[in-house]
């Protein structure tokens, strides 16, 4: 084993131990020496990588790699264009500017998305609507607290693909394992320039 993909359903603890009544990852997972490579919040959903593999964990994870995150966003309201445009340039946190982004109005939910359980409130005064984010950071709750910044709130978040790799036909609490080839020759195609496997 070297690189997992996991759908992580919402209300799973992104480790394999946790407080009890909490779902953890050895509810779906047999794979107790694989470590995570970017978390998911407890009350997000997508994309989670995990690995047994230190040097492939850290090329994932670490701040010079950049790899592109890209996440489905359901926010409260009616996205603006103003608020896209604040997105896009980078947005003033309490811990600094986030980097640029890119970012795009959906007219609908993400083909194929499944239910969320519990499902997400509905208000009929007060729609709801769909985004997709692309950041190359990974700050605390960044993409949260980069949609509340510029006042829209994010009732949903699925992480949707993390550099190369993808959720496709991945259900929720499904998982595809890759080889150690497989999964650095992936990485290798959207590392900068100048850096190489080590």
């Amino acid at each position: 084993m070297s690189l997992i993909l996991f759908n992580k359903p919402y209300g799973v603890l992104s480790q394999f131990t946790g407080a009890p009544g909490r779902p953890t990852l050895a509810s779906y997972l047999r794979a107790p020496a694989a470590r995570v490579a970017g978390r998911l919040d407890f009350d997000s959903e997508g994309l989670l990588l995990l690995t047994d593999h230190g040097p492939l964990q850290a090329r994932i994870t670490q701040p010079v790699s950049h790899l592109p995150k890209t996440y489905w966003v359901q926010v409260d309201g009616q996205v603006t264009v103003a608020a896209i445009g604040r997105l896009r340039a980078g947005v003033k946190l309490a811990d600094g500017s986030t980097r640029p982004s890119l970012v795009q109005a959906l007219d609908a939910a993400p083909a194929g998305l499944w239910p969320r359980t519990p499902p997400i409130r509905y208000r009929a005064a007060i729609p709801a609507s769909w985004i997709t984010m692309t950041i190359t950071e990974g700050r605390n709750r960044q993409v949260r607290r980069m949609t509340a910044a510029v006042g829209f709130p994010t009732l949903r978040l699925i992480r949707a693909q993390i550099g190369p790799w993808t959720l496709d036909g991945l259900a929720p609490g499904a998982c595809r394992a890759l080889t150690t080839d497989e999964a650095w020759a992936a990485v290798d195609k959207v590392q900068p320039a100048g850096r190489s496997r080590p």
